[in-house]
């Protein structure tokens, strides 16, 4: 407890921190003084336009040298390193620039970063400098208390003399000094958040196209998603129950011819048939289920994941833990991982255990696939990781295969759940 408390005096970043914070009032008061200065001349002169041109552009070349400067300030005692905000101009003619830089919200943040700076500043002084004046002041009273006049010190409330009252206020101060550079950390992550939220660059143009790259190649995957899903359906109703139905109506076809000539054989075929039919509703059922299942809608994730569990023939260790349910988008999803993941472990991974962890919060769900097999799972190899990742990524997650030659493997996908 005590190495936790004094952790922040030995580290250099409580230091760096504590310059910054004693030289935001000074810095804070020249940006103020300049901002509100030529924004003043700007407004005052603008009746008079051809006169309040220069005092804008001054305005904003004060305000790009200004935020430099303090973008430098904050990389060297903050480790905030923001880069430029601002966008390369295209505009020709210092007019065109001129009213590239008045459209620019960017520009504008940074005026207003330099003139919240002072008040950021009053308040970061003030309180660094009460904490750390008052961390010494009071632990050192019992040393010089006789020394002030009548013997005792005045608090405002209350006096405090020698004795037990002064050294009551030394546990104090001592308590505030102790505190002080874990304020300072709190005050210095406020001076960062301000400048973080004003003075971050925006998206540039490459990385708002590669964004848009990322969500066209996620509709593709989508749609190419559901296009071999429809293909599946479609082979899936070919190959078992529309042959089932075939096979159930011959039977039935030739129990009718027999029922009066031979009712035994007719007997026999009706047998068959009701035991085909049973079989065609089972592989309904597979089907619906492989679409979408009935319990996932009703009853949740938790549960829909215990059947496909039961049905493993591996033992699997489950375990959910949601605060509330997913978008029904994401739900799917996970299940779909689940279940996909759980019979690549059946049929190729010869594990003996495995065990599955959903996880939800801060607007993500967290889904953990481990099995304890051979390993070597690679999605190139048709084992169904491919149309996962993709299912994944189309609802704005990602997903990650770790299988080495000889195991474990861990699928790790991640989704949005806001």
């Amino acid at each position: 407890m005590v190495a936790v408390l004094l952790r922040p005096w030995r580290d250099a970043r409580t230091w760096r921190e504590l310059s910054h914070l004693c030289t935001d009032l000074l810095v804070g008061t020249v940006t103020f003084t300049v901002m509100v200065t030529l924004l003043a001349t700007s407004l005052g002169l603008a009746i008079v336009a051809p006169l309040a041109v220069p005092v804008v552009w001054l305005l904003f070349t004060s305000a790009e040298a200004l935020g430099r400067v303090e973008r430098a300030r904050l990389a060297a005692l903050l480790d905030l390193d923001l880069g430029n905000p601002h966008r390369p101009s295209v505009a020709t003619g210092w007019w065109g620039r001129l009213v590239e830089r008045l459209k620019s919200s960017s520009r504008w943040k940074e005026i207003a970063y330099l003139l919240l700076l002072l008040p950021v500043g009053v308040l970061t002084i003030c309180a660094t400098t009460v904490v750390w004046s008052a961390g010494f002041a009071l632990t050192a009273l019992p040393a010089y208390v006789s020394s002030l006049p009548d013997g005792r010190a005045n608090l405002g409330a209350f006096y405090a003399g020698p004795g037990i009252p002064s050294l009551a206020l030394a546990v104090v101060g001592l308590s505030l000094l102790l505190s002080a550079p874990w304020v300072v950390r709190a005050l210095a992550d406020l001076d960062r958040r301000v400048a973080t939220s004003l003075l971050r660059p925006g998206p540039t143009v490459a990385q708002l196209s590669a964004r848009l790259t990322k969500v066209e190649a996620s509709r593709a995957a989508a749609v190419d998603a559901g296009e071999a899903e429809r293909k599946r359906i479609e082979r899936d109703l070919h190959d078992g129950a529309q042959q089932r139905l075939v096979a159930l109506a011959m039977d039935l076809g030739q129990a009718r011819e027999k029922m009066d000539t031979d009712p035994e054989a007719a007997a026999r075929l009706v047998a068959e048939a009701h035991e085909e039919a049973k079989r065609a509703l089972t592989d309904l059922r597979d089907l619906v289920r492989g679409i979408h299942p009935a319990i996932l809608e009703d009853r949740g994730l938790d549960a829909a994941l215990s059947a496909v569990v039961a049905r493993c023939p591996v033992p699997v260790n489950l375990s959910v833990a949601l605060a509330s349910r997913p978008p029904a988008a994401v739900e799917s999803t996970a299940y779909f991982v689940v279940a996909e993941a759980l019979t690549n472990v059946a049929r190729h991974s010869r594990a003996t255990r495995a065990s599955v962890s959903i996880m939800g919060g801060n607007d993500r769900l967290v889904v953990e696939i481990t099995d304890n097999g051979v390993g070597g799972a690679d999605a190139a190899r048709g084992t169904g990781l491919a149309g996962l990742s993709e299912r994944v990524e189309a609802v704005g997650g990602w997903l990650r295969v770790l299988s080495p030659t000889g195991g474990p493997t861990t699928i790790l996908a991640e989704m949005p759940c806001g």
